[in-house]
């Protein structure tokens, strides 16, 4: 057998070059940073469905039950916190309403409490719940509410 010198030991320690390796990791970045885009995203639209299917359909049951029971949803000083521990002025209470852990209300997706207000002022007739969303200010476009 006769191995000609060169191409025996380009052929041995064959490898990748340098410029090949940093293609390749600038692909790979590009390409985490699309998925962290679309990811992040759909994060979002999953905190604002997590807080309106709160906001109009789980606390909907607990406040209508209060409301039979009371002759009327709870004030706006007594909060929701009426529907797990009985107001001073609410003697038909028959709670509590809803389970929670801890004796704590849940917070909504952004480690804010719910607002509450009865009478309301977007749902006059009604009470007024809502989560003041992402930028945790309340009047925003960004309210996620009842109405």
């Amino acid at each position: 057998m006769k191995f000609s010198g060169v191409s025996s030991v380009r052929s041995i320690h064959r490898g990748f070059t340098l410029i090949e390796i940093m293609v390749v990791i600038a692909i790979l970045g590009l390409l985490a940073t699309v998925l962290l885009q679309n990811v992040g995203g759909s994060l979002g639209r999953g905190q604002e469905k997590t807080a309106e299917l709160f906001v109009n359909n789980t606390l909907k049951l607990p406040l209508t039950n209060y409301r039979i029971d009371n002759g009327s949803f709870p004030t706006t000083a007594q909060g929701l916190q009426a529907l797990i521990v009985q107001p001073q002025n609410a003697p038909r209470w028959k709670g509590p309403y809803m389970e929670v852990k801890g004796g704590q209300l849940p917070l909504d997706p952004w480690q804010q409490p719910y607002e509450y207000r009865y009478p309301g002022t977007n749902n006059k007739s009604g009470f007024d719940l809502f989560s003041k969303g992402q930028d945790m200010t309340a009047g925003t476009e960004d309210d996620i509410g009842n109405w």
